[in-house]
């Protein structure tokens, strides 16, 4: 087992998780067909939450390099983030891919991401995020202790 000090033990790359989601559910799709049609409102939401995801994916990747720490997930945090969106979630850049996900989700016009979002939950929160705070805990101890009694995990 890999010291949690050194750097976080991700199991998954996450933008590969929710692709790979993005993906299944396309291919389901095609199969079994659990389409809907809220247009054109649909495709308005959709590309909004979009553009908020990837503004809130920026924002924080400004923290992140603001700290010179790195947004990758298997090298190790050098300082500890709790500015920008980091102030108000400790997992914003996840948060933020939520609202990629969804908005993603209305341009496809299918139900099955909706179907797969629990197990894409589940990863992230047990193969990655899990990794990541144990890393962090490890790494900065007392600090990071405090920043979670203050900050929620998502929102």
């Amino acid at each position: 087992m890999r010291d949690p000090a050194i750097r976080p033990a991700t199991l998954a790359p996450p933008p590969l998780v929710y692709a790979i989601a993005l993906y299944a559910a396309w291919w389901l799709e095609q199969r079994i067909s659990l389409a809907f049609n809220f247009e054109p409102i649909g495709r308005f939401i959709g590309w909004g939450l979009i553009g908020i995801g990837l503004a809130g994916f920026v924002w924080a990747l400004v923290a992140i390099w603001s700290h010179r720490t790195t947004v990758n997930p298997y090298k190790a945090a050098s300082n500890l983030v709790t500015r920008g969106p980091f102030a108000y979630s400790r997992n914003p850049i996840y948060v933020f891919d939520w609202f990629i996900y969804l908005g993603v989700t209305l341009l496809l016009g299918t139900a099955w991401p909706l179907l797969l979002a629990p197990l894409v939950w589940l990863v992230m929160r047990y193969g990655v995020i899990q990794h990541e705070e144990a890393h962090l805990l490890a790494k900065f101890g007392d600090e990071y202790q405090t920043y979670c009694s203050q900050i929620k995990r998502w929102l």
